[in-house]
């Protein structure tokens, strides 16, 4: 999609600080973290949405959960790590492209997304 932030990052339009890249998946730093460790991880396909997931692309989702546990085998996050992903506009979702921010670093609290 030519208009999507994150699809103009994958396609290296716009810098980030990548710390994961495979054939499906693209991991980079998060430009305001609300952790130490503040990582998003999204598909390079182009879903919009959590609803717009399907029995075509759920398998990058899957796939996005690997990642998750590679990148913290990878950064040594012993003590455990959290997964978010904001569904819509309602939940915090900025960017509709599927995402999932990976936080670790400190004890995290309910309030942080």
């Amino acid at each position: 999609m030519s208009d999507c932030l994150f699809c103009k990052i994958i396609a290296g339009e716009i810098p980030s600080a990548k710390v994961y890249e495979d054939e499906l998946v693209y991991a980079f730093k998060d430009i305001n973290p609300i952790a130490p460790v503040h990582i998003l991880i999204i598909p390079k396909q182009h879903i919009s949405k959590l609803e717009d997931v399907n029995a075509e692309n759920s398998a990058v989702i899957s796939h996005i959960f690997e990642v998750a546990a590679i990148l913290s085998k990878q950064l040594g996050l012993k003590n455990g790590f959290r997964i978010v992903s904001n569904c819509g506009e309602d939940a915090g979702q900025t960017v509709f492209h599927i995402h999932f921010h990976l936080l670790a670093g400190r004890k995290l609290g309910w309030e942080e997304q």
